[in-house]
């Protein structure tokens, strides 16, 4: 997590002070770009009305299951995974009106480029999905293709914007960074609350007689 942090802020104080990485940053997104509907098609799984209603379906099934087994705290994983993904445009924003990037020269003149918010949006909710399902993944094959299909999703997204030219290669990596550090903190989290749950006090009826 913490190099992760400090690759984030690297990263952003090189397009803050307009510094030599961008230089191959240009370079790659000259190289990659190609617009196609296949890329904007990858880059729209990054998209707020995509991304977040996997994380709500999700949020709402582990809810529902931690409550029916009787879960203690059933409700901190799914609660702590809502208040991450509202915690994306919060951090996100501020940062696009800070840094002021301009757009690769496929997109109209604008700036607020960096970080990428379909990244953080799709590392966020795939990411925070993956977590939530992974206790309850009985088999490793399970819990393996879990992460797979996360990582798939937010490496076409990532591949789709740069490829499409709506960010630069520098935006997408930067918003990897950011989401690790979000991630970890989320993971942190959960494994917390879940050695709690199992290694609570012993209640009334089961404790020592």
């Amino acid at each position: 997590m913490g190099l992760s942090a400090l690759l984030f802020a690297l990263i952003t104080w090189q397009v803050v002070a307009h510094g030599p990485l961008l230089r191959p940053d240009s370079r790659l997104s000259s190289a990659l770009v190609h617009p196609d509907r296949f890329s904007e098609l990858l880059s729209d799984l990054g998209n707020v009305q995509v991304a977040v209603p996997v994380l709500v379906l999700v949020i709402a099934y582990v809810a529902r299951r931690g409550r029916a087994t009787g879960t203690d705290r059933w409700w901190l994983p799914p609660t702590a995974a809502a208040v991450l993904m509202a915690l994306v445009p919060a951090i996100i924003v501020p940062l696009k009106d800070w840094t002021a990037r301009p757009g690769t020269p496929v997109v109209p003149p604008a700036v607020g480029y960096f970080p990428s918010g379909h990244t953080a949006t799709a590392a966020i909710a795939y990411g925070s999905a993956t977590l939530l399902l992974l206790p309850w993944l009985t088999s490793a094959a399970a819990r393996g293709t879990a992460v797979t299909v996360c990582a798939v999703l937010v490496l076409g997204v990532s591949y789709g914007l740069v490829r499409r030219g709506y960010h630069w290669p520098l935006d997408v990596v930067a918003s990897w960074c950011l989401a690790t550090v979000l991630l970890t903190s989320l993971r942190l989290l959960l494994s917390r609350s879940t050695r709690r749950s199992s290694s609570g006090t012993p209640s009334p009826r089961t404790g020592p007689s």
